[in-house]
């Protein structure tokens, strides 16, 4: 059986842990304290040694992103990406609601390790809970030093803002929210130059999700080599799993990186309802590649994920049981991602609207056969072929559901063609499944 550390979450269910003093009494700022006594390429070669890989979607090592950050006599600045809002995913928001100060403190190390004197937290605007807690959290911060002209009374300075997001998914996009930061509209731009070379007011930034952050601080008080030890080989520390869907206890999980995605299922979240079977898992949010039921006994890490044919993304596990319809679920999805593209590219734009209404006809029954490889055909066209990756995100389950449910498609589309010739509007029983 796998152990379950706490470490970003210990101080959940803690009220005190919200306010500065309680934080600290749980050992909040032990951190900040050691990083200050270090100089700024010892936290950036000990986070890299901790194999800390972002926790945003891509899995890239944090240090080594901060490696690219442009040297300048200007202005850098570091963001935060709080703007949570692939479907599936929560876990940011919690981490913000019930620590703040973790984030704020992850913040600070990263700041000083970069040299950089300005951040700002981008919140997802929905979140209005976590926006009042966490900008409590800074206002707290600067009052006892912590930010401010002088943290905790050294040479560095750092100020940090709390900004609204624009409620829409592609700002979570890193360059699309440097673009609504800016007060343009959330659209993304074109790489390169990269955001750590040319981003925010076109200075050098650093973009880094919530739960990369939170992480800092725990590689600093307990060292590179007892944070690797809670990890895999090349992905370190534990990790937040967020597992809904067709489970017994769906909610927020932080486990060890070398759990099996069997093991989150059910062991952790209470395996599925009574008299019901495995049919698909999502392991990584809604853009990953969907998995069978054959196809569980994989950790739940980057690399052994990327080699099963899909990835770990955002670490939102989204469980199917066999009263799923694989085309319905289908369906919701191309709605949602025909809705939050910012409509900037043309294989995205189009894309991901043709991919919608042909969903949609078929879940009308007005599909024909061709439609599946029609679907196929566009998603070749999406691929690789746009500014950001919404296209690949939006491309990537079509190909997944269809290769690993084909039948299913096809039964669904020829059951309401004999329906529609029979006369009946009726579901089909094969595909009564929702």
């Amino acid at each position: 059986m796998t152990e379950h550390p706490k470490v970003l979450t210990k101080n959940f269910g803690d009220p005190a842990a919200l306010g500065y003093e309680g934080y600290v009494a749980n050992g909040g700022y032990l951190g900040l304290k050691k990083a200050l006594t270090m100089q700024p390429q010892e936290i950036i070669d000990l986070v890299k040694a901790g194999n800390l890989r972002g926790r945003g979607g891509a899995g890239f090592p944090a240090a080594v992103k901060w490696g690219f950050l442009g040297k300048t006599d200007g202005p850098k600045y570091l963001c935060v990406n709080a703007d949570e809002g692939e479907p599936g995913t929560v876990k940011d928001g919690p981490l913000m609601e019930n620590d703040p100060h973790q984030l704020i403190e992850g913040v600070v190390i990263a700041c000083y390790a970069l040299g950089i004197k300005s951040a700002y937290i981008y919140i997802r605007g929905e979140f209005y809970k976590a926006i009042r807690i966490v900008q409590a959290a800074v206002d707290q911060a600067y009052a006892q030093g912590v930010i401010g002209k002088s943290v905790m009374g050294s040479a560095f300075q750092l100020d940090i803002a709390v900004h609204p997001g624009a409620g829409a998914y592609i700002c979570g996009e890193e360059t699309g929210l440097l673009s609504s930061l800016e007060g343009k509209k959330g659209m993304p731009k074109l790489k390169p130059p990269f955001p750590a070379l040319k981003g925010l007011y076109g200075a050098p930034t650093i973009v880094n999700n919530v739960e990369t952050l939170a992480c800092v601080p725990h590689i600093l008080t307990l060292g590179a080599d007892a944070w690797n030890a809670l990890g895999t080989e090349k992905n370190g520390g534990s990790k937040l799993y967020c597992v809904s869907g067709h489970v017994m206890k769906p909610g927020y999980y932080e486990t060890r990186h070398s759990i099996t995605l069997r093991e989150l299922i059910y062991d952790v979240a209470g395996g599925l309802k009574p008299g019901r079977t495995l049919k698909a898992v999502v392991p990584g949010g809604s853009s990953s590649p969907i998995l069978t039921a054959d196809e569980i006994d994989v950790r739940m890490d980057f690399d052994s994920l990327g080699k099963a044919g899909s990835m770990l993304g955002s670490a939102a596990v989204i469980v199917m049981d066999d009263s799923t319809s694989m085309v319905r679920a289908l369906d919701n999805l191309m709605h949602f991602y025909s809705h939050e593209s910012c409509g900037q590219c043309t294989p995205c734009r189009e894309g991901t609207a043709w991919l919608h209404k042909i969903m949609s006809r078929i879940v009308d029954g007005r599909g024909e056969a061709a439609d599946i490889d029609r679907m196929l055909d566009i998603t070749g066209n999406m691929v690789g072929n746009t500014i950001c990756v919404l296209a690949d995100a939006a491309a990537f389950p079509v190909q997944s559901y269809i290769k690993k449910f084909r039948p299913e498609f096809e039964e669904y589309i020829q059951g309401h063609k004999r329906l529609s010739l029979l006369g009946h509007r009726e579901e089909p029983a094969t595909v009564g499944a929702h």
